[in-house]
């Protein structure tokens, strides 16, 4: 047992030691990472997304990075299932900012991947009696779910803005790194300074901030299309400044589909605080629906 600490000392030490003995004395504790939603992503990470950290998650066209944030978004900012009354309680705010989509645009994904139906149907009502079931119980679970739908500006003072005015915030998701762009510079200058921005928001706000991104310099003639760090744009910011970087990678994009259907690597890049590696996810295309291989979902 570490010894006490005078209750002027209260620094980041006394908080850590805080933490320290209540883990070794049973009692539960509030940790500074956000859960994903995906157990295998967050034991990869060191138990999720951390407080102030920076995470670019990024992917060629099509690769399904968008559905996957927008997954980790919702799952973190879901209700907890437990059971138990004085559980169930709504978590602190996760913020999803879409460059893309309306959210109405994005509710319409949620429902879609949450009752495992496709868009389209979704959208025409040609839905079967099990499948209007599915959705009426997903539509419960994204209403009570802690999730704000932002429309993403196109400079990162202005969504400093706006996330400023979500009180108790707990996690951001930005998508995408392209759309923060204004034009006003060459293009991978403003990468550079908005990634710079964007750590330095993470800090402030004390939250971790998700943010998806492009592979803009991918050498499509290589043997291995596997996302690596130089194959982000942003004259090396990412590398420099996020904390982690995640790579999505599906082979069926690349060649014959045959025995990979669905097959998704999510690699770990960089992690700062942690080892780097890779595990196993299945995209669903026709519900656009990541689900954790070893870890399947509920």
């Amino acid at each position: 047992m570490f010894s006490p600490m005078r209750p002027a000392d209260a620094t980041p030490l006394a908080e850590l030691i805080r933490r320290i003995d209540a883990a070794a004395d049973g009692i539960p504790v509030d940790t500074d990472a956000v859960a994903t939603g995906f157990p295998s992503v967050d034991r990869l990470v060191g138990g999720g997304l951390r407080r102030g950290d920076l995470v670019i998650l990024g992917g060629d066209v099509g690769s399904g990075k968008s559905a996957l944030a927008l997954a980790m978004a919702y799952r973190a900012a879901e209700r907890p299932r437990t059971g138990a009354p004085e559980d169930d309680v709504t978590p602190p705010p996760v913020a999803f900012a879409s460059g893309e989509m309306t959210p109405a645009r994005i509710t319409e994904r949620l429902l879609a991947l949450e009752g495992r139906v496709k868009v389209d149907d979704l959208r025409h009502g040609t839905l079967d009696p099990q499948a209007r079931a599915a959705v009426g119980a997903a539509a419960i679970r994204v209403r009570d779910a802690a999730l704000v739908l932002e429309t993403l500006p196109t400079s990162v003072d202005a969504l400093a803005d706006t996330l400023r005015r979500t009180l108790d915030l707990r996690l951001a998701v930005v998508d995408s790194l392209e759309h923060l762009l204004a034009g006003r510079a060459p293009r991978d200058e403003e990468l550079a300074g908005a990634v710079r921005r964007l750590k330095l928001l993470a800090l402030e706000l004390n939250v971790p901030i998700l943010v998806t991104a492009q592979l803009g310099r991918l050498d499509r003639t290589r043997q291995d299309l596997r996302p690596r760090l130089e194959d982000f744009a942003a004259l090396g910011a990412v590398r420099e400044f996020a904390d982690v970087v995640l790579g999505v990678y599906r082979e069926e994009m690349y060649g014959s589909a045959d025995g990979v259907e669905g097959a998704t690597e999510l690699l770990a890049l960089k992690n700062r605080n942690g080892p780097t590696g890779y595990v196993d996810l299945y995209f669903y295309a026709r519900w656009i629906r990541f689900e954790d291989m070893l870890d399947p979902d509920r």
